[in-house]
């Protein structure tokens, strides 16, 4: 299954903020994360996050578009999104 989000790095803390409607990206998963956006740090503190509030391990959860973007999409199995 597919999980649109909206990063904003270099937050006070990582957090869930929770659903919106983005113009571009439509209905999209709203998340803060600690991580600055550099060489790669956010993307991978925001994968590390989502399987950990997903509570999956971190090789189901894999960043397939938007290494560069805010608006990224991740691959997380079927089903995962409804249990949390």
């Amino acid at each position: 299954m597919k999980l649109r989000i909206k990063a904003t790095p270099h937050a006070r803390k990582s957090e869930i903020v929770g659903w919106e409607e983005d113009a571009l990206g439509g209905r999209v998963l709203r998340v803060r994360i600690a991580a600055p956006p550099v060489e790669g740090k956010a993307n991978d503190a925001l994968e590390k996050f989502l399987a950990s509030w997903l509570g999956v391990s971190r090789s189901k959860v894999r960043l397939e578009k938007g290494g560069t973007s805010r608006i990224k999409t991740f691959e997380i199995p079927d089903g995962v999104l409804e249990e949390s």
